[in-house]
């Protein structure tokens, strides 16, 4: 019960942080999207890094480390940072667009059937992926308290819905800033004194059981890159990175914030896969009732002191509530520029769409809260949105910012191929062989975008540079 005090006190500090921010800094709803366009590079390392390490990280990647061994989870976590060094090239471009959303984006290039189409599939993504955040959470005060996980991951929601109405990206930016701080202090904390306990790191790696120590593990190749896939073309097309790259003060420092962002990444990516694998140790066997999805949990609770196994699982709260804080805004971004305000309320005032973006938070946390119940593990639900938003989004995406000769009809297409195979594969067929569906989705969307566009040159598309013609740039 004691560590449920450090992790409310935690949550506390944030909300009244957000609070205060939210009171004096938003004044209206761009302060509320992109922060006023006024995030300085400190700040932006700092939210780039906590929305991108999330409730997944804690909890469903974790998993993969501890059932297959740390080879295995270095190649699961290779696809943020390969994704973060294309990203580098696709920051300056974001911003110099000065759109709020990647369905404007594709309104530029596809016009309003593309907007509208990857506007659904970005909020059924994200809808997702903010209910395992939601899920983690609740994971984490279940095991420290033995509340009904249902209860705790609703409580957890609640918690997480308050920060994120009250100042929307202002707010989030802020306290991402003060948790990735958090999040890199709490592991780097917890390494030395587990490894004091099962001999060093040199000694762990050296003597993983058998069946962890192979570079596979049981999994072959295309099972091994269908846990890296999916997250490579989430990083690389994530509308959260984009709306983060949008509120910077520049291109130049949304570009900048990109390359500190790729360092923190690998900085977090290294102390997880240290925790987890002296977990293997520590807890070769995973008690009745648990799961290998709150593995760090047990190992902060029975391993280490007090003082840092509280820091440690605040850091893993960190984690879960600036990602979902994140996800939920995106989504509410979405529903309210995107659909509301573009087909039902044309005329809406700034304070009208305001209210109504506040609203929407509120609208996606219960849906995510709903959905939670309808997946086993964080796991599940992670491989499922990733999967979704890197094969319907990221490739149209890519070849709207940068290709010249994509076509409307290319576009519209290569979306609802991403998006649909990905619903036969994982909802319809259940990831055949366990072959994750990003492996045959992503493939399939970029074909139909290329083949497509080819056959229907002579229809032309939206010019590249309506991107950026309102560019206060």
């Amino acid at each position: 019960m004691s560590y449920l005090y450090v992790i409310l006190a935690y949550l506390v500090i944030l909300v009244l942080v957000g609070l205060y921010i939210g009171h004096r800094k938003v004044k209206n709803s761009e302060d509320f999207v992109v922060a006023g366009r006024s995030l300085p590079f400190i700040v932006l390392v700092g939210t780039l890094l906590a929305s991108w390490c999330g409730g997944g990280g804690v909890t469903g990647s974790p998993n993969v480390i501890h059932t297959y061994g740390p080879y295995v989870g270095i190649i699961h976590f290779l696809g943020p940072p390969l994704g973060i060094i294309a990203l580098y090239f696709v920051a300056g471009k974001v911003r110099k667009s000065a759109k709020y959303t990647i369905p404007e984006i594709f309104e530029a290039r596809y016009g309003k059937t593309g907007s509208m189409i990857s506007a659904i599939c970005i909020i059924l993504a994200y809808i997702g992926i903010s209910a395992t955040q939601f899920k983690a959470a609740g994971q984490i005060i279940n095991v420290t308290t033995g509340m009904d996980q249902g209860l705790a991951t609703v409580i957890a929601a609640v918690g997480i819905v308050i920060l994120t109405v009250s100042g929307g990206m202002m707010t989030v930016a802020y306290t991402d800033a003060l948790s990735a701080l958090l999040m890199v202090g709490g592991f780097l904390f917890a390494v030395p004194f587990l490894y004091s306990q099962v001999g060093g790191i040199g000694y762990a790696f050296t003597h993983l059981p058998e069946a962890k120590s192979s570079a596979t593990a049981s999994l072959n190749l295309i099972q091994l890159l269908g846990y890296m896939v999916p997250s490579f073309f989430l990083i690389l097309g994530d509308q959260n990175m984009m709306q983060r790259f949008s509120s910077a003060k520049s291109s130049d420092e949304a570009k900048k914030s990109n390359i500190g962002m790729f360092f923190g990444e690998v900085t977090v990516v290294t102390l997880t896969i240290l925790v987890v694998t002296a977990a293997i140790f520590l807890i070769p066997e995973i008690p009745e009732g648990k799961t290998a999805d709150t593995i760090i949990f047990q190992v902060a609770m029975g391993y280490l002191p007090f003082l840092f196994g509280g820091l440690l699982m605040a850091a893993c709260v960190a984690f879960v509530i600036t990602t979902a804080d994140s996800y939920l805004l995106s989504a509410a971004t979405n529903i309210t520029y995107d659909i509301w305000a573009k087909y039902m309320k044309k005329d809406a005032s700034d304070k009208e769409k305001l209210t109504f973006l506040r609203v929407m938070v509120v609208a996606v946390a219960v849906i995510g809260c709903a959905l939670c119940m309808l997946f086993p593990s964080v796991l599940a639900v992670q491989m499922y949105s990733y999967s979704m938003y890197g094969a319907a989004i990221t490739p149209a995406l890519l070849c709207a910012l940068f290709s010249k000769k994509v076509t409307k009809a290319g576009g519209i297409c290569g979306i609802l191929a991403g998006g649909i195979s990905t619903i036969i594969w994982d909802v319809a067929l259940q990831s055949p062989y366990g072959i994750k569906s990003a492996i045959i989705t992503v493939p399939i969307s970029l074909i139909t975008i290329f083949v497509v566009s080819a056959l229907t040159q002579s229809a032309g598309s939206m010019p590249i540079e309506d991107l950026y013609k309102d560019s206060a740039e």
